[in-house]
């Protein structure tokens, strides 16, 4: 399956986005997907993941600002960002699990999307 991330963009402290990750291939439900993100100078994090029966999986630091969701009909994975702060800025990946877990373990995924920039203003 190969990726598409988009959304991304500048907005300013307490904003909110949401980044798609739309997908080809026809078995896509069958998929889990995660957002990871990078800010610069620092590793790869995990955000949120979906699992193919959408059992959902968040970062600490994100729960309840951060919501993942999934359209299987358009083949995307949403992440909605509310309540977003300069620390959030980062390029955002998705990335697709064959074994449909969705986990926060980086490993465990097959596929990943070129990624898309969120820049957080003060």
């Amino acid at each position: 399956v190969q990726l598409q991330a988009s959304g991304g963009g500048l907005v300013q402290t307490g904003d909110s986005l949401r980044l798609s990750c739309e997908a080809s291939g026809r078995t896509f439900s069958r998929y889990g997907v995660g957002w990871f993100r990078q800010a610069p100078g620092k590793e790869r994090e995990f955000v949120a993941g979906i699992s193919w029966s959408e059992f959902l999986t968040y970062a600490d630091s994100m729960k309840g600002r951060f919501t993942i969701s999934r359209d299987n009909a358009k083949n995307t994975v949403y992440l909605q960002m509310d309540g977003l702060q300069p620390e959030d800025t980062a390029v955002y990946y998705c990335a697709a699990d064959a074994k449909g877990r969705g986990l926060g373990d980086p490993n465990i995924y097959d596929s990943w999307g070129q990624g898309t920039q969120v820049t957080v203003s003060s």
